[in-house]
């Protein structure tokens, strides 16, 4: 089993924590990541793009001349797409971006994502993060002891301070623990979790 160093938020060691393996020290597979960064940003996307093709733009009724004898090209309308002010050829209509992920791909690529981390050195677990009033100087100390720049902070419940001094921090994100995701763990290079927080992930990622 995966061994850890628990600190406290003045980077004391308090301890030592096991890891289950199953989530925190799992195969890292690429594939699943990426399918899951896609699977989040396309949910993301509103689809909202609209052009108006040429039964959709306004005027164009009349023929503009005479079929012949005029010398130019025979035309039905101004409002074909090859005259300024005419309609779009296959332009963007409203859609949905979304697309299906199975249960258990999520789940792996969540555990792929914290494998990685892991595996990077890359995630630091706390034996608590509580504040009594709200901090941003206090909670960008804490960060600054332990030498992190962008940085996802998991909590495991509500905390109001905690979240309020984070958020006029550049570059920080506090998350509650049912609130993980894989594209948030990619997007911060550095991984801060409570204990409690661990296990709560492990309770719902073990299996």
């Amino acid at each position: 089993m995966a061994k850890i160093t628990v600190f406290d938020i003045d980077k004391k060691e308090v301890g030592e924590r096991d890891l289950a393996d199953a989530v925190f020290n799992d195969d890292v597979k690429g594939y699943l990541i990426h399918d899951m960064v896609r699977y989040q940003l396309a949910k993301k996307r509103q689809g909202t793009a609209k052009t108006k093709g040429r039964s959709e733009v306004s005027g164009g009724g009349k023929k503009p001349y005479r079929q012949k004898g005029t010398g130019n090209a025979r035309q039905g309308t101004m409002r074909a797409p090859n005259f300024v002010g005419g309609g779009t050829v296959f332009g963007p209509t409203p859609r949905d971006y979304t697309f299906k992920l199975n249960r258990k791909v999520k789940k792996a690529a969540l555990r792929s994502a914290l494998s990685a981390r892991y595996k990077e050195e890359k995630l630091t677990v706390l034996n608590g993060l509580k504040f009594e009033t709200i901090s941003t100087k206090g909670f960008a100390a804490v960060l600054s002891r332990f030498e992190l720049g962008k940085t996802l902070v998991v909590i495991d419940r509500p905390e109001p301070t905690v979240e309020l001094s984070a958020r006029n921090l550049p570059g920080v994100k506090v998350l509650r623990a049912e609130g993980v995701n894989v594209y948030d763990i990619m997007k911060y290079p550095n991984l801060v979790l409570t204990e409690a927080a661990v296990a709560q992930l492990e309770g719902a990622l073990a299996s």
